[in-house]
């Protein structure tokens, strides 16, 4: 069940109106780290939609950058309440691999996402790669995630 705004507090951070304060700095290092991020939505339904997606932070919110209107976006507009996941490569005691998982609400922008998409393109694939690979892109769109808990293994998160 998805915790209403202002009920469970994120440890190490504070809430203000369902809102993450702050994504502290060893969350931000992971999010801008090139993992693959896993966002979940929500189906029409009430099943799952899970996509494998890059991600940057613009501010505290979390981006993805998408050149066509998909079926996750389509869930975005119906209900705005998504998940994104990340894993690290630190193990933590007793053995678990770090991860993040962020529960939050996503907007969509149009437009911005070759951008986007570009900037982090230098992330995970290298300084000198093109994307998206074709002449003119659509214009396309950019999820905005505003954090509203955090949870998972790692320093975010109290043992």
């Amino acid at each position: 069940m998805y915790p209403r705004p202002g009920l469970v507090p994120t440890v190490g951070t504070r809430r203000r109106l369902g809102v993450v304060a702050a994504l502290p700095d060893s969350a931000r290092e992971l999010l801008e780290s090139g993992r693959i991020a896993y966002l979940s939505t929500t189906n029409r339904d009430g099943s799952p939609q899970m996509t494998a997606v890059w991600v940057g932070l613009d501010g505290d919110d979390i981006v993805s950058g998408h050149l066509f209107d998909q079926r996750k976006l389509r869930n975005v507009r119906r209900d705005p309440r998504v998940s994104i996941a990340v894993e690290g490569d630190r193990v933590h005691p007793p053995g678990l691999k770090e991860h993040l998982i962020v529960y939050g609400r996503a907007r969509i922008e149009e437009g911005g996402a070759p951008e986007l998409l570009q900037r982090l393109a230098h992330v995970y694939l290298g300084p000198d790669v093109r994307f998206p690979p074709m002449d003119d892109p659509p214009p396309g769109f950019v999820l905005r995630t505003t954090p509203e808990r955090l949870a998972g293994v790692g320093p975010w998160r109290p043992h």
